[in-house]
């Protein structure tokens, strides 16, 4: 009888009293010790009001339901698909929507709906999940600020996979710890297509000098990142860039220059599919002509595989000799050996000019090195 009563009140009642009545409503609802029969009667009464046309009035019962447990789940769902004021008070805190109502909520909802969910105090496993598979850039940007979110190294390659191409979501996965090399080689990628689709540069550079700049670039990005993967995830690395056709004699003459020997022996582990410990056996002790059939039979050339027989035993070398490790940089010793030689093949030419500009690169790092330690000595 009392809901009955109340109904018809709400009928012909103003706005403003109308707003108060659910707001009380709702409070009976949560803290009065009631009969099961009135509980029911109530949400029932809650639940009309879910229809009223004054949004104060939804609203009223939003802000004392959304953060109790003891709300009634159904009237949470709707509340939290109502207008954007209304069900962000819900979604934001509201400890009774489950993962499935979030995520059936997300997939429903807006890029405001999903950015609400995203900033969640905590947000489960399965639901930031969820939001990398159906979000933008936006919602993601929210997602990874949280300090709440539970994200799975899956899911932060998803949302690289999906959206590298945004600057601000790089700078926050490039940002994170538990970011794996994989994900940052992929935002390596989109950096390096960034800078050649860069209209800009392009006007002032050219489209053909800056190809070759963005991709160098990108090459040593990558083998600046080899330096700290190592066992199973180096594996792994290697084998997504051999997907990806990164392993280029190119590329791998970079590495190579760099000291990345590892790497090295892993990508022709990779790439010739033969036993690692006799790649690595033929690496560190083979004779030229093994070394250089180890590396034809994982496809580099004739005319470049005795470049890149030179600069595996010129490691050897320095690492026996433990000496001179910077200043003695192989990429010096491999262009003051082949610059000149008229026999080299138009590969093996290009192969060599690539050298030549990392050995510079090699020389400026150092005078720069010089120069900063002179500077601090002098201060």
């Amino acid at each position: 009888m009392i809901v009955a009563a109340f109904l018809r009140w709400v009928e012909t009642a103003k706005t403003q009293d109308r707003a108060r009545a659910a707001n009380a409503l709702a409070r009976a609802y949560l803290k009065s010790d009631m009969a099961p029969d009135e509980r029911q009667a109530a949400q029932m009464a809650m639940t009309y009001l879910l229809d009223d046309p004054a949004p104060q009035v939804r609203l009223a019962l939003a802000d004392i339901l959304a953060p109790e447990e003891r709300a009634p789940r159904a009237l949470m769902v709707s509340l939290a698909e109502d207008q954007p004021e209304i069900a962000s008070v819900v979604i934001l805190c509201s400890p009774v929507l489950s993962d499935a109502d979030l995520v059936d909520i997300a997939g429903r909802g807006t890029v405001e709906t999903r950015a609400l969910i995203a900033a969640r105090k905590q947000v489960s496993v399965g639901v930031a999940a969820a939001l990398a598979e159906i979000g933008d850039a936006a919602e993601l940007e929210v997602l990874l600020e949280n300090p709440g979110a539970r994200i799975t190294a899956f899911t932060l390659r998803r949302i690289a996979e999906r959206h590298g191409h945004s600057e601000r979501i790089r700078a926050l996965l490039l940002d994170r710890d538990d970011l794996t090399s994989g994900v940052r080689q992929l935002l390596v990628q989109f950096v390096t297509e960034a800078l050649a689709g860069s209209g800009l540069v392009i006007g002032a550079i050219g489209s053909r000098r800056i190809e070759r700049i963005a991709r160098e670039a990108g090459d040593s990005a990558t083998i600046a990142l080899l330096a700290d993967v190592h066992g199973d995830e180096l594996a792994r690395l290697t084998e997504q860039l051999r997907v990806a056709g990164r392993l280029t004699p190119a590329f791998l003459m970079h590495a190579l220059c760099a000291g990345r020997t590892d790497f090295f022996s892993c990508a022709i582990v990779a790439i010739s599919g033969l036993d690692e410990r006799r790649v690595r056996s033929i690496l560190a002790t083979g004779r030229f002509h093994a070394v250089r059939a180890l590396l034809e039979s994982a496809g580099l050339g004739r005319d470049v595989s005795p470049l890149f027989v030179d600069a595996v035993m010129l490691w050897r070398g320095l690492i026996q000799s433990a000496s001179g490790f910077d200043l003695d940089h192989i990429a010096h010793r491999l262009v003051q050996r082949y610059r000149g030689d008229s026999n080299l093949t138009e590969p093996a030419s290009v192969l060599v000019d690539m050298i030549e500009r990392l050995a510079i690169a090699e020389e400026r790092r150092l005078a720069r090195d010089y120069a900063s330690g002179f500077a601090l000595a002098a201060a």
